[in-house]
């Protein structure tokens, strides 16, 4: 019995177009949620985000970038909001952003991996997303092509020195990313 090697170790085929996709930031979001009091959850989104989606030939190659600025959080109260920002809690002038860089994404089909460095402040630590690959739609007003994606994860505050007010809010905060991007015009 013969068994084809090549075909036994093909990286599947990407349905991407290779090239750099812009993010539509219309229709893409960051949002979380952290216990409060052990008892319940505190949801959120931050409004400012930037991203890039770099495919290559392969999925070895793929790149992802974000950047979130912190000051742009929303958890629906204004007086929560402006609490958060303070040097008490995130000290959004000392650690304005948040950033994410992609070192590995793997999968096939509609899941994926993407493992990666995000930093805030300076501290970066390794989290790794797993991703849900929507599809790909050609959108009729403006005939281009956006791509779809969820990633979801976890971080530890603690691990990136924001172990404030413990036993009030919880450590871990459970992230949902909803992106679209846009496939590049040269493609």
């Amino acid at each position: 019995m013969t068994h084809d090697t090549a075909a036994s170790t093909a990286v599947p085929a990407l349905p991407l177009v290779p090239g750099h996709w812009a993010l539509d930031p219309f229709h893409s979001s960051v949002n979380f949620a952290v216990r409060h009091l052990g008892i319940a959850k505190v949801r959120g989104q931050f409004t400012s985000l930037r991203a890039e989606l770099y495919v290559g030939r392969t999925a070895e190659e793929i790149r992802v970038s974000a950047t979130v600025d912190l000051a742009s959080i929303d958890t629906g109260n204004p007086d929560r909001d402006a609490h958060v920002r303070a040097p008490d809690l995130l000290d959004v002038a000392r650690r304005p952003t948040m950033t994410y860089r992609s070192t590995r994404v793997s999968g096939e089909g509609e899941d994926w991996t993407m493992e990666g460095e995000l930093t805030i402040g300076d501290v970066t630590r390794p989290v790794t997303f797993a991703v849900e690959f929507g599809g790909l739609v050609d959108v009729p007003m403006d005939g281009s092509r956006h791509a779809g994606f969820e990633a979801t994860g976890e971080i530890r505050r603690s691990e990136f020195g924001l172990d404030f007010a413990p036993g009030l809010l919880g450590d871990v905060i459970k992230v949902q990313l909803d992106m679209q991007f846009v496939e590049p015009k040269e493609a």
